[in-house]
């Protein structure tokens, strides 16, 4: 806008103010007419409060609540996640259990793998966990094998996520 102007001021003759003016308008018109197309927002993008953790391991299950006595969340942004537990009646020093993890994560269409990159435990980092997930509302229902061979850890889970408003 600020060329426009100058130019409209400008003396030397009307058929150069013209030929600026007018390949200003082209170039603006080609500039607008470019689309930016963003990056679709993930459905799962958001914080999450976890419920409920199911595990089956060799056909036993167990189940754990977590609205009483430990408390995590997971973060999902377009690109990764990362989650947070603590014990919510513990000592206020170090020796609350605390627990974190994340990393990248791919989505495609309810497939969800979550590639885990920074945990205490380096026997599970740079590890692929492979879920299958749904959303309905502010429910989000997760369910995989989570295998660590180091760990000798072969399970089946099952999450179930309330988003956080």
């Amino acid at each position: 806008m600020f060329l426009v102007l100058l130019l409209l001021n400008y003396k030397p003759n009307n058929y150069m103010k013209s030929i600026v003016l007018t390949t200003t308008l082209v170039i603006a018109c080609v500039l607008s007419a470019c689309e930016y197309k963003a990056k679709p927002d993930s459905p799962i993008a958001g914080t999450w409060q976890l419920l409920s953790h199911t595990e089956t391991t060799k056909g036993v299950s167990t189940v754990t609540d977590y609205t009483k006595d430990l408390k995590m969340i997971k973060i999902i942004n377009q690109t990764h996640f990362a989650f947070l537990v603590h014990s919510v009646n513990t000592a206020k020093d170090s020796s609350n259990n605390f627990d974190a993890g994340g990393g990248s994560y791919t989505l495609d269409g309810n497939k969800y793998t979550e590639h885990l990159d920074y945990y205490k435990d380096k026997n599970w980092e740079g590890k692929s966990f492979d879920f299958t997930i749904r959303v309905k509302g502010d429910t989000l229902i997760q369910k995989g094998l989570e295998k660590v061979e180091k760990e000798n850890i072969d399970r089946v889970i099952i999450e179930k996520y309330v988003r956080m408003q």
